[in-house]
């Protein structure tokens, strides 16, 4: 999977594609294991191959809010924490077991230094970001939440049966119980 998810930019050689894998490491999380917790410095990119992480920070009042949920085939960092090597205020915790393949922070810059390609392509994600941060705004304040969560049901299907309840309902700025109600609407 990482492979045509590299080779889909029509960035790199196979070879070039190769030697960015070799550097990766595999990493399993069980179920609400994290891939980073608030506090710490992020230093790697994981890209996500099975399973599902979400993304969330807490308020003063302790309250968690997820604010990104991604699913596999998906490049994932707690984004501002890699870029300033900062500390995060972010969460990020698998829903259920997942697999991901891990590329150091330095291991990247050194890529970027050699080769062009690797800059152009962390170029493109950075904008893809913005560009998905962008939408979920948009959604936000253009949509109702009965939209929000069909785009989702269309989109990953399969996996929004396994998040739970009040992860989902937070993702979609909803209560629980105003999901319970739109998921009993739609079953209809």
């Amino acid at each position: 999977m990482i492979y045509n998810f590299l080779a889909s930019f029509q960035l790199f050689s196979p070879a070039e594609i190769n030697d960015i894998i070799a550097l990766m490491k595999p990493k399993k999380l069980q179920k609400g294991d994290f891939f980073i917790q608030e506090g710490k410095t992020c230093k790697e990119v994981a890209f996500l191959n099975t399973g599902i992480l979400r993304t969330f920070f807490r308020a003063e009042t302790a309250e968690e809010t997820t604010y990104c949920i991604t699913f596999p085939g998906a490049l994932m960092t707690a984004y501002s924490s890699f870029i300033t090597s900062k500390p995060t205020i972010e969460n990020i915790q698998a829903l259920v077991p997942t697999e991901l393949l891990l590329i150091q922070k330095k291991e990247l810059d050194l890529l970027s230094n050699t080769n062009p390609n690797w800059t152009n392509f962390l170029k493109i994600i950075a904008e893809q970001q913005y560009l998905e941060l962008e939408r979920r705004v948009f959604q936000f304040q253009q949509e109702k939440a009965k939209k929000r969560y069909l785009d989702l049901l269309e989109h990953q299907p399969i996996y929004v049966q396994q998040i739970p309840l009040q992860y989902l309902a937070s993702y979609l700025g909803i209560t629980s119980r105003h999901l319970s109600r739109l998921r009993k609407e739609i079953s209809l």
